[in-house]
Parts: C-alpha cells; sequence; structure tokens
C-alpha cells in the first residue's frame, strides 16, 4: 500500500504525467496540510552553481555545487535541503535528518567541516498545491508515492532517480524506465 500523503514522501511522476514542468519528476514531499503542499524536484540539476546566486556566501566562490530546479514556483528564490546529524536553527525538519530551510551558518558549516554523511542541497524554485489540489492529482494518478530516502536525494545521480525508481516497482512501470529522460526546460 502506498504511503499517504504528508512530509517525507516522494512524488513520483506516473509516466502518464504530461505537465513539462513535472514530467518524469520525483519530488521530495516537504510539507503538506490543509493549506496545501510544498515540495522539491530532486532530479533536476541545473548548468548553474550555487555561487552564482548565492555571491554572498565567500566559502562557495571556489565550489562546484550545482543548482537543482526545484519547480516552477518563484523560480528566482533558493532553497537549502540539509541531511545533518543535529537539527540546525530556522529549519523545518522534513524527515531522517532531512531538513529545509536555514540560514547560510548551517551551509559554511556543512562545506567547511560537514560530519559523516552530511550534505547540502539547493533548489532554485520549489512545486507548490493549494488546498486539496494534490489530492486531485492523487485521484487522477499523476502520482506514484513511496517513502523518501535521503541517499536518494543526496548522493545518487539524479539522472538515474526516476527511472532506477520506476524500475523498482515493477511491471508495468519497469517498462517505462528505459526511455530516454526527456530535457526539462527551465
Amino acid at each position: 500500500m502506498a504511503p499517504s500523503l504528508g512530509k517525507g514522501i516522494f512524488l513520483i511522476a506516473s509516466p502518464s504525467l504530461r505537465d513539462p514542468n513535472f514530467r518524469q519528476s520525483v519530488v521530495l514531499l516537504c510539507e503538506h496540510g490543509p493549506e496545501g503542499a510544498l515540495g522539491v524536484v530532486v532530479n533536476r540539476p541545473t548548468a548553474m552553481h550555487i555561487s552564482e546566486v548565492l555571491p554572498q556566501v565567500p566559502v562557495l566562490e571556489s565550489q562546484r555545487h550545482v543548482l537543482f530546479s526545484g519547480g516552477p514556483v518563484q523560480p528566482n528564490h533558493v532553497l537549502l535541503l540539509y541531511r545533518l546529524t543535529q537539527e540546525p536553527p530556522d529549519t523545518h525538519h522534513v524527515f531522517d535528518g532531512v531538513y529545509l530551510g536555514g540560514d547560510t551558518t548551517s551551509l559554511e558549516r556543512v562545506l567547511a567541516t560537514p560530519a559523516g554523511t552530511e550534505a547540502f542541497r539547493a533548489y532554485l524554485g520549489y512545486s507548490g498545491w493549494g488546498p486539496g489540489q494534490l489530492e486531485q492529482e492523487m485521484k487522477t494518478g499523476s502520482w506514484i508515492t513511496l517513502p523518501a530516502d535521503p541517499t536518494v536525494v543526496f548522493e545518487k545521480d539524479p539522472s538515474r532517480i526516476w527511472p532506477d525508481i520506476l524500475r523498482s516497482l515493477g511491471k508495468p512501470y519497469d517498462l517505462y524506465a528505459d526511455m530516454p529522460i526527456e530535457p526539462h526546460l527551465n
């Protein structure tokens, strides 16, 4: 049985989902409630580096961390997602040591002295749904839900996330796993 909607859930775009904003995407649901839902697309790296959008953070100057396209809402806004051993201030706990938000102090610490599996991802924009909108999309079969996995978010090759998840679901989804990943238009 698929997990119910809530933070810490992956929304996997159904092969039939044609919306160019979400085709072949995997969204980490970070917030979900009566006011709607918010998430970030975890498998859409951009050609930009984080230092291009956060020039005020000196530790990023020599870093080659790629920015991800988090979704179509507020595409000029940067969201930070962390995997940390301790909850940093000014963040929202998503699941299993994964936090959304925070200030650049946490980012600087992770870059300077990461502990164990600590990591971060930076997203331009996010994916958002109004009250009841995501539930309606679930009824039409647009999304498949699975519990989120931090290793998928922070360690896996983004180009393999969607097809590998489909392959893991077995028939009939594995038939779509070998489809070419279509380029996303930012």
